[in-house]
């Protein structure tokens, strides 16, 4: 009996996205050294209280590291580069059902949140 193709293309996986990343790739031993926790107490005072969700300042943080690290030269580098690199995903906290940032928005929040408040200083 001849098979049939299945059109539905949609599949659940049950993967970590931990398993792309090798054991030995340079971002790995970094990744513990950085606080989640300390990064929003020292930024609670740059969100307002109301509004729409922005980038988790952690995040922000991790990708412009990550990028740094990996040595991309730009936002919008970056942010593509967080489309397709699992590692740096895995670095910033990105899961592999969350779509990226806008490149826009990305720089935005990199400007008005580390810029211009000084904290990177």
């Amino acid at each position: 009996m001849m098979g049939e193709a299945n059109p539905q293309r949609a599949f659940f996986y049950n993967i970590s996205l931990e398993t792309f990343v090798p054991a030995d790739h340079p971002l790995r031993p970094i990744r513990p050294l950085i606080d989640d926790r300390a990064i929003r107490r020292v930024c609670r005072d740059l969100y307002a209280p109301i509004g729409r969700p922005s980038i988790p300042p952690e995040q922000l943080f991790l990708a412009l590291v990550g990028g740094y690290l990996l040595g991309v030269a730009s936002d919008r580098k970056l942010v593509m580069e967080l489309q397709c690199n699992m590692a740096l995903r895995w670095f910033v906290g990105l899961n592999l059902d969350e779509e990226p940032w806008d490149a826009s928005t990305f720089s935005q929040n990199r400007r008005r949140r580390f810029d211009e408040s000084g904290i990177l200083a």
